[in-house]
């Protein structure tokens, strides 16, 4: 059976990859099966976790051969494994083909969303950890240095607390009178669970801290940032209770989306978070930047906590959000919420002065979602129908035919290479009115979400006239396809014979299935 191939989408993958993802297909090579290609090791399903459960620290990618993101860190992923390889003890760093069916089990059983995906697997693979550090061989190997050592470092200088305190960056301080008790033990749990995300370190002397009140007499866990009010106490050392304190306190009031590398950790937070999100889109050069920063930081701090998140974009950093989300930049400035479930509301063009009035009328649930929809083509007459979002209603739901629908992405390669499959079969059908063959490009229309759950592209499904939706997951060839069709469409429907050449072949002259 072939390979079930599609790019898979993720919220913050989306938005931060749009504008860099290539559409072009690279064939997968065969690798050997236990083999270490130069310092790399490689994996696949009939040795994992073997090779895995030899190993106390071990880093594993998930890649896919076609993957552009995949292919720019290759060289880098292979010089970080040299330089780990003669650390003391040796840190191995591993890969696996995720797009090979055979692990496809394994890049589900972790989680696997996207690529490159980098876990961290501890005492045999019994612990997994996202990797979430740097992309380059220097930062990789920096990094993973860091990740096998004590979780948390002992501060014992102010030498050793400016070797550790990155001020770009969220540190988590522990500070007790004494290096025990329940507090200590708690703290000490939490940085071993957290280390992928944070760096962590204690101390008994709260002066080596550059930042908030040295005078300390019982456990503090303090948690210092590049942002807002740049350190806040905690002194609940229950481990759920510093879980939350870090969620809440880990955020930026806003979330700046500009070109600084050092801001991407917050934006991975922000866009992964399940609350709503304000997205306020401008051009940071602008005159009246300003007067809209100040303006839009005060409605944030207004409805901190109230389950809407807020972030301000700069027009050049965020081409890859406004191809997303179907904006353009004469848009501008632009204020978008999206909530949990896909809504979207927009007000483009917007003042400063707006900003506050309209978000209230948002929390006060008085604003119509905005729905996005490419115009409907005056001319569809190519065998496969361009479905917009403002005609899915008419083609797919109240036409009363069988339609089998692609949402596709244009810089998808996987589905440049489906579209002249699915034109066949489009013309198979051309002569049975009661069966339509449709795209949907899913990155200038919304999707209905309530009907169809596209994660990755392509994504197909089909509606028979008489309602039933069903995602298609079969192989993607000309007769799979003509099969699926007529085995689930409307049976009121009178079908039309459909053969194709490849059906015919099979009917004069047996052969054996590979």
């Amino acid at each position: 059976m072939a390979a079930r191939s599609r790019v898979v989408i993720s919220g913050f993958v989306v938005l931060m990859s749009l504008a860099l993802l290539s559409g072009s297909i690279c064939s997968a090579e065969e690798e050997s099966k236990e083999s270490v290609v130069d310092h790399v090791l490689t994996l696949d399903h009939s040795n994992f976790s073997e090779i895995v459960g030899k190993h106390e620290f071990i880093v594993v990618e998930f890649y896919a051969p076609w993957c552009g993101h995949c292919k720019s860190l290759a060289p880098e992923y292979e010089k970080a494994a040299s330089v780990l390889s003669s650390h003391d003890p040796a840190i191995v760093l591993a890969k696996v083909d995720a797009n090979e069916e055979a692990n496809k089990e394994l890049a589900t059983q972790f989680g696997v969303q996207g690529f490159p995906t980098l876990k961290i697997l501890r005492n045999g693979g019994k612990l997994s950890q996202e990797y979430k550090g740097p992309r380059e061989a220097e930062g990789i190997v920096s990094y993973l240095k860091k990740q096998v050592g004590p979780a948390s470092a002992e501060i014992k200088s102010a030498e050793d607390a400016s070797s550790l305190i990155d001020e770009k960056k969220i540190t988590l301080i522990g500070l007790f009178p004494v290096l025990s008790g329940e507090e200590f033990e708690n703290f000490t749990a939490l940085a071993e669970k957290l280390r992928s995300d944070y760096d962590f370190g204690h101390t008994v002397d709260a002066k080596f801290i550059p930042k908030g009140d040295s005078s300390i007499s019982k456990p503090t866990l303090r948690l210092l940032k590049p942002f807002d009010e740049l350190f806040v106490d905690s002194q609940d050392f229950h481990v759920d209770a510093m879980e939350k304190f870090i969620a809440e306190s880990g955020v930026p009031t806003v979330t700046l989306f500009n070109q600084d590398p050092s801001n991407h950790p917050f934006l991975v937070k922000f866009f992964d978070s399940p609350d709503a999100k304000a997205m306020l889109f401008l051009n940071f050069s602008t005159d009246k930047f300003d007067d809209f920063k100040k303006n839009y930081n005060d409605v944030a701090v207004l409805y901190k906590g109230k389950g809407l998140n807020f972030l301000l974009g700069d027009l050049e950093a965020s081409k890859g959000a406004f191809q997303y989300f179907g904006l353009s930049e004469d848009q501008a400035p632009v204020i978008l919420v999206q909530t949990s479930d896909s809504q979207k509301y927009l007000k483009g063009n917007v003042e400063a002065d707006q900003i506050a009035p309209w978000l209230k009328e948002y929390m006060d649930g008085k604003l119509k979602p905005y729905v996005k929809s490419d115009p409907i083509p005056e001319v569809n007459n190519e065998p496969v129908k361009v479905v917009v979002r403002d005609s899915i209603q008419d083609v797919v739901f109240n036409s009363g035919k069988n339609v089998l629908i692609e949402f596709y992405a244009p810089w998808c390669g996987h589905c440049k290479k489906l579209a002249p499959i699915l034109d066949e079969v489009a013309v198979s059908f051309e002569n049975d009115a009661d069966v339509i063959i449709a795209k949907f490009d899913a990155t200038t229309n919304d999707v209905p979400s309530e009907v169809f759950d596209v994660q990755g592209f392509p994504t197909l499904y089909f509606r028979s006239a008489s309602g039933t939706v069903v995602p298609y997951e079969g192989d993607r060839t000309k007769d799979d396809f003509i099969e699926f069709i007529q085995k689930n469409r409307d049976t009121n429907a009178k079908p039309v014979s459909v053969k194709s050449e490849e059906s015919a072949a099979k009917s004069e002259s047996p052969r054996d299935e590979l």
